[in-house]
């Protein structure tokens, strides 16, 4: 089993940056897919985006479109989400997720994907 270990999470004025990252270790003979997703408080968790194996494919929601960029460096096994533009509707905790059966070329749920990180928390202030 991988475990995912993500960083970079805090607390942030709107307009602000911040840039996560997602490092996989244990079992990593190879996470293909990964991704992100995010839960708000009293909210269902929602995907963010995915990242395919090669990099070349990603899908992102439409909320995020345009502010937030997600890359891989696959030889540090290190998946990076840069968010820009933040919104106090960002606000949320992040998750993320891999699989390791999974490429990602076509756009997956929560549940494809077989490991999970135990989340970092982003606060986005008015």
């Amino acid at each position: 089993q991988v475990q995912l270990v993500e960083s970079g999470g805090g607390l942030v004025q709107t307009g602000g940056s911040l840039r996560l990252s997602c490092a996989a270790s244990g079992r990593t003979s190879t996470v293909y897919v990964m991704g992100w997703f995010r839960q708000a408080p009293g909210k269902e968790r929602e995907f963010v985006v995915q990242i395919s194996w090669r990099g070349r494919t990603t899908y992102y929601a439409d909320s995020v479109k345009d502010r937030f960029t997600i890359s891989r460096d696959n030889a540090k096994n290190t998946v990076y989400l840069q968010m820009n533009s933040l919104k106090p509707e960002d606000t949320a905790v992040y998750y993320c997720a891999g699989d390791q059966k999974l490429y990602g070329t076509s756009r997956l749920g929560s549940g494809d994907f077989g490991s999970w990180g135990q989340g970092t928390q982003v606060i986005v202030s008015s």
